[in-house]
């Protein structure tokens, strides 16, 4: 499965692997769907590295609302 994270510097292209992280993965897409991530910016970006977002008070506090267990 993939997706794209459109940007002002360019598309973000993923991979998704639902198979391995269902929940995870159908919370992105869900959320995705919904527009959540619409307008929000990347809180934490390290060059090189990664990039973290999806906070929508812009600090990586906040989030959807709910929470559940970690997919490894």
């Amino acid at each position: 499965m993939k997706a794209t994270i459109s940007t002002n510097k360019g598309d973000i292209n993923l991979e998704l692997f639902p198979e391995k992280t269902p929940k995870t993965v159908a919370n992105f897409v869900n959320l995705s769907q919904r527009g959540y991530y619409n307008n929000l910016q990347f809180h934490r970006v390290i060059d090189n590295f990664m990039i973290q977002g999806g906070c929508p008070n812009g600090d990586g506090r906040g989030g959807p609302g709910y929470t559940f267990e970690d997919e490894f």
